[in-house]
């Protein structure tokens, strides 16, 4: 009877010939999306965000219904697109640091309105579907070398190990050294952050719990620290269980009024020199297509080698249409009024949970919809009960440093500036970038000139033009 109950599912996704079970692809599903679902709350805050600053409360909260709505929406379409059409265990969202560019650097910094930003964000869109559907992309992907792409994997594994550590509490910012520790001892003085010191002392729970189940080899063991996190965060005063919000009308009726089909193109150009504009812009789509599509890749591979979507020629498998859902749905976040729609590194945690069918996806996808009803119920779950997940699957991916061949200086260099570069700059696309000039860089002044291909060397070169004309953030 389960066969034939799973039957269309089977056929479809191939669950059992990729070493999986409906069970785990669900328990992975639901482990994404908790993973990520802060970014429904995230995300509507740093795009209305220009406006509250501007001191124009009622524009503010107006965009940030329509964004919640529309993060819902966007996260939707490229993930179920990731489920259906690519088949992979990935899912897309709104991607933090290019919604803080959207909102601080062209709507706050430069002036433009919410509305003219995403035009920015849907004509990048449409570069990316023409450059993946003539296989420009590809090209990119396999123009880079091994001693970059093996370290893209455990690069990635601290990008997400500093995230975890950052929205836990455990890693605070420090004058002196950058960062530090958070100070436990605060419990003791009168004006101690206990809040958090709680968070700390919750993620550290759900750390150790994730820790003993996976060494128990417990499925879903991800997904029962999360909660047993968040159950512990309760008497602690982490996990709220009071802000409840169920006015999801207002947020409709916000969402058709500014961010649905909203795209400002007129305004782009009204009152201002039309030359000045276009290179502007120019720069802006460029600014944003070369770190989105460097995030995504750099995520595509990290996550395609930990879960095994690699083939015997060392390609991503189905990597074309991955490709295409991430960029297709960067035109279609545009559209319902979010800023750039991609591939998320969160997607590792699902991964980790055993997650290797479009399944995955399906599931992430309908519970990224579902959130627009559900809202509040999400929105219980707190900051340091995903982190320890975070943590936890940058352990497992950490693990592909033993890859990296560190015993030729012209690769150990590039390679170590892949991983470091990261996390210490919170930019998967950063990481890629640099470990690709040195690469260049360390061949050419050793007589190895040979082994840089021609397109990575361009590549090289787009990125140290970025790097001396274009601001981002």
């Amino acid at each position: 009877m389960e066969e034939k109950k799973d039957g269309f599912f089977e056929r479809f996704f191939g669950i059992s010939k990729n070493g999986s079970t409906m069970k785990i692809e669900v328990l992975a599903g639901v482990t994404t999306f908790i993973t990520i679902a802060y970014i429904l709350i995230l995300n509507p805050q740093i795009l209305a965000d220009p406006y509250v600053i501007m001191g124009d409360a009622a524009m503010a909260g107006k965009i940030s219904n329509g964004v919640f709505i529309g993060t819902c929406i966007g996260a939707f379409i490229g993930t179920i697109l990731c489920a259906l059409y690519a088949k992979v265990p990935f899912a897309q969202a709104p991607g933090m640091g290019l919604n803080a560019f959207f909102a601080y650097t062209v709507v706050l910094g430069m002036g433009y309105s919410y509305n003219e930003a995403l035009v920015i964000v849907f004509i990048s869109g449409i570069f990316f579907i023409v450059i993946t559907a003539v296989g420009l992309r590809e090209a990119i992907i396999r123009s880079i070398p091994d001693a970059v792409k093996l370290a893209i994997t455990p690069g990635i594994g601290l990008f997400i190990t500093i995230i975890g550590l950052k929205n836990a509490g455990l890693v605070v910012s420090n004058p002196s050294t950058l960062v530090s520790m958070v100070d436990f001892a605060q419990w003791r003085s009168e004006d101690g952050n206990m809040a958090l010191v709680c968070g700390a002392l919750v993620a550290l729970v759900g750390l150790v719990v994730i820790g003993v189940l996976h060494a128990k080899n417990v499925k879903g063991s991800i997904l029962l620290g999360i909660v047993a996190a968040t159950i512990v965060g309760i008497p602690l005063g982490v996990t709220k269980l009071s802000a409840f919000d169920m006015n999801i009308g207002a947020k409709f009726a916000d969402f058709f009024e500014v961010s649905f089909m909203k795209m400002d193109f007129g305004g782009m150009f009204s009152g201002k020199n039309p030359v000045d504009t276009f290179f502007t812009v120019l720069m802006l789509v460029i600014s944003f297509s070369l770190v989105n599509m460097f995030d995504s890749i750099g995520t595509l591979m990290g996550a395609a080698k930990q879960s095994g979507m690699i083939d015997k020629d060392g390609e991503i498998i189905h990597m074309k249409e991955a490709l295409m859902s991430d960029a297709i749905s960067t035109a279609a976040g545009a559209m319902v009024g979010t800023s750039t729609v991609t591939t998320v590194v969160e997607s590792s945690a699902g991964i980790a949970a055993g997650g290797r069918t479009g399944m995955t996806s399906l599931v992430t996808a309908l519970l990224f919809l579902a959130s627009i009803i559900f809202a509040p119920i999400v929105g219980i779950v707190p900051g340091a009960a995903t982190a320890p997940a975070l943590i936890f699957v940058g352990i497992l991916m950490l693990g592909n440093i033993k890859d990296v061949d560190f015993s030729d200086m012209t690769n150990a260099l590039p390679a170590f500036c892949t991983i470091v570069f990261m996390p210490f700059t919170y930019s998967i696309a950063n990481g890629v970038a640099v470990g690709l000039i040195m690469y260049c860089l360390i061949k050419l002044f050793t007589g190895k000139i040979k082994d840089v291909r021609v397109l990575t060397a361009i590549i090289s070169i787009v990125f140290v033009l970025r790097y001396a004309f274009m601001t981002l953030g």
